[in-house]
């Protein structure tokens, strides 16, 4: 949706129609971990021949999607500032489309670990960018409740969909079941993310219009990310 002429207001109230779509967005981002956690680990041993007591192979796509999911994390800002928020939101539910694919037609324990990493990439841009577009669209003293709130749908998520993902899996079997769930989900939160939810970009630079001068100055050195200083002030305490 084009944004030309838009006059961004702050705040949950002014925004709430988007504001729950973000949380809906996390809420879905949470169950998409959730379903693989309760039902994974039985797989392993019933479909893929891992004894209960390989704690190193059954940990590898905890350890995958850790890994993944922190280096996204990582940049997810960044290319959000570049390409916009929504387009990394959908860039992270595209990535999610093989998961439901590798688990139902996997044949080693390797394309569930290949699935894992297409997971950890769908958290670390879905997930940030639903709470980074949920700031966006708030005031500045509403970041703790917009956190609290984007756990909570979050987790909340995760908690909700293994126990459905475990009664799914015992009805119609862990594969079918992990498919279905996932396929629903991830096809539900990617037709939301192209076709209801919003650019927020405009409301950031409506924050970042009102900042204080120095707040924008973008001429940092590289240890200004840790420390904040931008490189003019620098200059001025090395005289």
């Amino acid at each position: 949706m084009s944004t030309s002429g838009l006059n961004p207001v702050h705040g949950i109230r002014a925004n709430w129609p988007q504001f729950m779509l973000h949380l809906i967005q996390v809420f879905f981002v949470g169950a998409t971990v959730g379903m693989t956690r309760t039902v994974l680990p039985v797989l392993a041993q019933t479909d893929f021949g891992l004894a209960a007591h390989s704690f190193l192979a059954l940990s590898t796509f905890v350890i995958v999607f850790g890994l993944v999911k922190s280096m996204l994390n990582l940049v997810a800002g960044g290319l959000s500032d570049r390409f916009g928020r929504k387009r990394i939101l959908i860039a992270g539910w595209l990535a999610a489309l093989p998961i439901p694919f590798l688990i139902l037609l996997g044949q080693s324990w390797g394309w569930i670990i290949l699935a894992t990493m297409f997971l950890g990439v769908n958290q670390g841009l879905a997930w940030s960018m639903a709470l980074n577009s949920k700031l966006d669209l708030t005031r500045s003293d509403q970041r703790g409740l917009v956190n609290g709130l984007n756990e909570f749908a979050g987790y909340g998520g995760v908690a909700l969909a293994g126990v459905f993902a475990a009664f799914l899996a015992h009805w119609i079997g862990a594969r079918m079941g992990l498919f279905w769930f996932s396929l629903a989900v991830i096809s539900v939160a990617l037709t939301l993310g192209l076709w209801v939810v919003r650019e927020t970009r405009p409301w950031a630079l409506a924050h970042l219009s009102q900042a204080p001068e120095a707040a924008k100055n973008p001429n940092r050195e590289p240890y200004a990310l840790f420390f904040g200083r931008p490189a003019s002030s620098t200059r001025a305490y090395s005289r």
